[in-house]
């Protein structure tokens, strides 16, 4: 069952679109990039997938996307408006886990030992601006002090796996994918493929946190 819930935070409105666990034991949240919405392939697959193993999963909109707005607030913002939000994700009495794609990856990865979560799942995190491998943001993903899953794309030019540095977290690679998660129509497996083994690796580490 899907429910739509609006909150209210510092930064403006944002909405939760809820998707409801088969007896749930977590919830996960996952927040969008800076370039799209919770349409994003990713999100859906995830959402579609992760009920029936007993987690509640819920897509949050920034404030500045459910306003109509086409360019991501200052990294504080992004912040706040999750901020806001999060007793609204805790509301179930359930262990969180924070995540989110690109900006709302870094989002989590910024916030989630401060809001009591459970862990953190970074969906092609960006580790740096496309072709600029020296601005790293590797420190977030590194800082994190909780248990963490990257997703990364084999071809993602925001980071692809081999460049991320050793770190306490695990990171499963969607091979010839790129930032979306995307692969070419040359590649040697199909988009479903890619998407199923991207499911795949994310139930397999969220049952052990369990």
């Amino acid at each position: 069952m899907t429910q739509y819930e609006t909150v209210s935070t510092d930064a403006g409105e944002a909405r939760i679109t809820w998707y409801a666990g088969t007896k749930p034991w977590a919830v996960l949240a996952l927040g969008h990039g800076a370039g799209g919405g919770v349409e994003a392939r990713d999100l859906q697959a995830l959402a579609a997938a992760l009920p029936a193993h007993g987690v509640t999963v819920a897509l949050v909109e920034q404030p500045w996307r459910v306003a109509g707005k086409k360019v991501a607030p200052a990294p504080k913002t992004l912040d706040a408006g999750w901020r806001g939000l999060w007793p609204n994700l805790a509301k179930p009495g359930l262990p969180v886990i924070a995540g989110g794609r690109s900006a709302g990856a870094r989002v989590a990865c910024r916030t989630g030992r401060e809001l009591g979560a459970l862990a953190v799942l970074a969906l092609s995190f960006p580790l740096h601006p496309p072709g600029k491998p020296e601005k790293t943001r590797a420190e977030e993903l590194l800082g994190t002090g909780l248990p963490t899953l990257v997703v990364q794309g084999g071809n993602d030019p925001f980071g692809r796996p081999e460049e991320f540095p050793e770190g306490p977290y695990g990171l499963v690679e969607v091979p010839y994918g790129d930032h979306g998660f995307a692969v070419a129509k040359r590649a040697p497996l199909t988009q479903d493929e890619a998407l199923a083994g991207l499911v795949d690796g994310v139930t397999e580490w969220i049952s052990a946190l369990r």
